[in-house]
């Protein structure tokens, strides 16, 4: 199978290692805007060659887009366009709604299955390209009803090579759910680092940083080509959540301030519960096994 991927950073250079390495594809054909990237992707053997867009995404199997999610809305429709009728195209993008809706009526809707792994790191480029990035997370395959089956198994059979599990939401449940847990993250993140930045003694409180705050500021280091255009296109959700999010610090500094410290005890144990949330205790999805994909369904 030949397969053609748009973005040789992160996200799109991980999965040319891992496909390659399962034998999915047969031929792995590279189309980057980045010509430093380019020269990187082809020199550790992430693609086979590098094409222009239009050269790149004709005579193809599978077109994988791993770019920022502006650049997604730019380059989809064209995409569409050039592809062979039997071609199928996904998208590895973290917001949804806002993409789906404006290919809705492209002649090739059906050739596009929306996906977001939920796997990933601060770092970017093709040498952050990791084997294994994606193995044991799960993936969300958004409004499938509206992709041709063949385009979905296909999608779906990608995602077992990379060793994922498979959720299938809507666009706008996908972008409300991704909101919390990791656009937040991501936003708090960045204020954050920004906070500490702020202080006029800043450089003492660095040279003091010890592992809790770097692992709970790393996310800051993320790129901000690929986070603004994400938080632009999932405005409505993150403000949401940032609400959210405000209203517990704001809960946890009153009751320090006014000395409540069983309210404040109570706040932490109650946080603590996150850890039996994390470790599969309480599960909101119910695995079915019986299917070759493993599926996610919501409780009733």
């Amino acid at each position: 199978m030949r397969i053609t991927i748009i973005g040789l950073g992160l996200i799109g250079g991980s999965i040319a290692k891992d496909l390659r390495k399962s034998g999915f594809g047969s031929e792995f054909i590279g189309v980057e805007a980045n010509e430093e990237h380019a020269k990187q992707a082809l020199k550790i053997g992430l693609v086979d060659r590098i094409e222009t867009l239009e050269v790149g995404v004709k005579n193809t199997d599978l077109v994988i887009i791993a770019i920022p999610v502006n650049k997604v809305l730019e380059v989809l429709p064209k995409v569409l366009d050039l592809i062979d009728s039997g071609t199928t195209v996904t998208d590895m993008g973290s917001a949804k709604k806002y993409l789906v809706n404006s290919v809705a009526t492209h002649k090739r809707r059906k050739n596009f299955v929306p996906a977001h792994p939920m796997s990933g790191t601060e770092n970017s480029g093709p040498n952050a390209a990791l084997e294994g990035l994606f193995k044991g997370k799960i993936t969300i395959l958004c409004d499938q009803e509206d992709s041709g089956p063949q385009h979905v198994a296909l999608i779906e059979k990608m995602f077992q090579n990379l060793g994922m599990d498979i959720a299938y939401m809507t666009s706008d449940e996908q972008d409300h759910s991704t909101a919390f847990v990791s656009h937040l993250p991501h936003a708090a993140a960045y204020a954050l680092a920004n906070a500490v930045q702020a202080k006029e003694d800043r450089n003492i409180i660095f040279d003091l940083a010890s592992g809790g705050f770097r692992s709970t500021v790393r996310l800051a280091k993320s790129s901000a080509s690929m986070w603004h255009p994400i938080f632009q296109q999932n405005r409505q959700y993150v403000v949401e959540s940032l609400n959210v999010y405000i209203k517990h610090l704001i809960e946890f500094r009153d009751c320090m301030r006014d000395e409540d410290d069983n309210k404040m005890l109570a706040l932490i144990e109650n946080a603590n519960n996150i850890r039996g949330i994390l470790d599969g205790e309480n599960p909101h999805f119910v695995k079915n096994e019986e299917k070759l994909t493993k599926l996610y369904t919501k409780k009733s």
